[in-house]
């Protein structure tokens, strides 16, 4: 594998397989398999999962899974760390060399879309966050900041999400730091992407002349609709059976990064009391909290057993069952965030894991990661 002397350089990842896929799909549990069958270890690329502690509420892979194989880069991370695409591939090479000097193989598991990208295609030169100006841009309203990055660079305002704050506020950091439109400084990913859409189309003369985006090998998994948010919503109720609640009321301070996960800010407002049940619909003999139970079912995201908890009053189950619905609601948006993400960013053969039992797609996944590693190694 050859590495770049500067966290900027393109790389190329030889002797390393890719399962990318959006959350809930079952990820960790077939790469765990697959690298098993093919002598290899996990570099997990998951924004969250990374961080040590709240496992419940990041689905960290259980302890069989992990057995199985050896595992890197979960719970490795204090949560008062910050994290980010540049941190993350870096230290990701660094596991990926240990890795291949112990003559074992190296599969990236994960759907953290950002985190594969900068493995698979490097990373661009930006500037590090300014905190005075950074705090100037907070202080403007969102309107204010459009406004300013549509003058500053139009065409990042029409490509990023301008109701994303976050996003926002960095385009116009960069477009201020170094006096150049973000858009122009993200040309050498654009061109690696056009590279990888030259390889679905068979028109690379040979690997020695292939980028290193366009070395890079896997499976992109995903599922048929329904399937995928009924696993979804099957997960969030489980967390909340194993005691999520209790598992973030021990949680103290936390990165700003960190801060982001799924589900965080939601029991964090039931836990502060403020998600409160939903109107009760006129005639309804259950009071204010009928109205989310009915609307739960209605979306098939809350199992019976979870609407009247032993020792739960009603009063508070109703909050919980909104925060149940809540997390479900927002795990299938950043789902479907995902699945757009690897459809159009990778090169991965795509693979219906709808279609398959778990032991016909590890048999699968497993051949096409042998090729993969045989022809790295020509």
């Amino acid at each position: 594998m050859r590495l770049g002397t500067a966290a900027t350089t393109p790389v190329l990842v030889k002797g390393v397989f890719f399962i990318v896929g959006p959350t809930a799909i079952g990820k960790s549990e077939i790469a765990a398999d697959v690298a098993r069958n093919v002598n290899a270890e996990i570099v997990s690329a998951d924004a969250f999962q990374i961080y040590r502690g709240l496992d419940l509420l990041t689905a960290k892979p259980d302890a069989a899974t992990l057995a199985k194989a050896s595992h890197h880069l979960i719970g490795t991370m204090s949560i008062l760390e910050e994290m980010n695409a540049q941190k993350f591939r870096r230290t990701a090479l660094r596991a990926i060399e240990e890795i291949h000097a112990r003559k074992k193989r190296a599969i990236v598991v994960g759907g953290s879309g950002l985190y594969i990208k900068a493995l698979t295609h490097g990373l661009a030169s930006l500037p590090a966050a300014d905190p005075e100006l950074r705090a100037r841009l907070n202080g403007l309203s969102m309107d204010e900041l459009r406004a300013r990055l549509v003058d500053l660079d139009p065409e990042s305002a029409r490509k990023i999400d301008m109701k994303n704050l976050r996003r926002v506020v960095r385009a116009i950091e960069i477009c201020l730091l170094t006096g150049k439109p973000a858009s122009a400084q993200r040309t050498r990913w654009l061109v690696a992407a056009s590279l990888c859409a030259a390889r679905r189309a068979h028109v690379m003369a040979s690997r020695q002349r292939a980028s290193h985006s366009e070395a890079a090998t896997g499976v992109f998994v995903y599922r048929e609709r329904e399937e995928l948010y009924a696993r979804i919503n099957q997960r969030v109720e489980t967390m909340f059976e194993n005691g999520v609640i209790e598992e973030v009321r021990a949680t103290g301070a936390m990165s700003g990064t960190a801060s982001k996960m799924i589900g965080l800010r939601e029991i964090c407002d039931l836990l502060d009391g403020k998600m409160s049940p939903d109107p009760a619909k006129p005639g309804s003999s259950l009071g204010a909290n009928a109205g989310i139970g009915s609307q739960a079912r209605r979306e098939g995201a809350v199992r019976p057993s979870l609407i009247d908890p032993i020792g739960c009053p009603w009063a508070r189950c109703g909050s919980t069952l909104q925060c149940v619905a809540a997390i479900q609601r927002s795990t299938r948006r950043y789902a479907k965030r995902q699945l757009t993400w690897f459809r159009r960013q990778t090169n991965f053969e795509p693979l219906n894991l709808s279609l398959l039992t778990h032991k016909e797609a590890v048999y699968w996944i497993s051949h096409k990661a042998c090729h993969a590693f045989a022809q790295g190694n020509d």
